[in-house]
């Protein structure tokens, strides 16, 4: 009876670990984290996806559980912080995404109103949640959670359980997808970049010319007319540039 006891303890403290693994990322990553989405349809997904995953995953966790608490509680900061980096990666290029279509928005002259809240609490320009909210549609229909998915599996191979949280290794992670994701999006947003540089430079020397008319005023109209023209011919490439990099850069990790 004993002997059966401790092996149902151990049994539900390796559901325990993989939870905290998936639940910190699914607590995290773009979508699933939304405050849109209810508190319990998020528990309810990441203990789904841990049962099932825990078959899979059992020779790489049951093997390491020890119910002595000098060596759990390390093991559950350890696999929170785990689960919360991998969902912090998939993050940090939302958030690119979404500084660079703020960025955009601003360039063309239409962020004066904020927009009605979508993903997240604050609201946006129109254009920047436009953005926002299209990639992450369109990441949701490629099926990029189960690249989420994927990742988790794959990081008890680089992560075991028995090996604590190492900071440094994450921290250079961090910095590495901090400036390729930046990079990315700052290249996608570069045709709004040189359209303002050139359209303002050409008003601003105009202005000179012709002090007397307030052309600046006159032509802000023509430049968010001209920004949303440029904006319906791009968007779908920078979109499809976006997803297809998200993926390799994301395999990468």
């Amino acid at each position: 009876m004993t002997a059966l006891s401790t092996l149902s303890q151990d049994v539900i403290l390796a559901a325990f670990l993989a939870f905290c693994r998936i639940g910190a990322c699914f607590m995290i990553i773009p979508g699933l984290s939304s405050v849109r989405l209810p508190l319990q349809v998020r528990l309810f997904a990441a203990v789904a996806v841990t049962i099932s995953l825990l078959t899979f995953l059992w020779d790489r966790i049951f093997p390491f559980v020890d119910p002595r608490p000098q060596v759990l509680v390390p093991m559950i900061v350890s696999e929170l912080l785990v689960g919360g980096l991998i969902g912090a990666m998939t993050r940090l290029y939302m958030e690119a995404l979404r500084f660079i279509g703020a960025g955009i928005a601003m360039l063309v002259g239409f962020n004066s109103n904020g927009g009605t809240a979508i993903e997240e609490a604050e609201p946006q320009a129109p254009m920047a949640e436009l953005i926002s909210f299209s990639a992450l549609l369109l990441l949701f229909t490629l099926d990029f959670h189960h690249e989420v998915v994927r990742a988790l599996v794959s990081s008890y191979q680089v992560a075991p359980l028995d090996v604590f949280f190492n900071p440094q290794a994450a921290l250079v992670d961090v910095a590495d997808t901090i400036s390729d994701c930046f990079f990315l999006v700052l290249r996608l947003g570069s045709p709004f970049v040189a359209y303002a540089l050139l359209v303002n430079l050409t008003i601003g020397f105009v202005n000179k010319l012709t002090p007397q008319i307030p052309v600046y005023f006159i032509s802000q109209p023509l430049i968010i007319g001209g920004g949303i023209v440029l904006f319906y011919l791009g968007v779908a490439t920078m979109l499809s540039l976006f997803t297809d990099s998200f993926v390799d850069l994301t395999l990468a990790r």
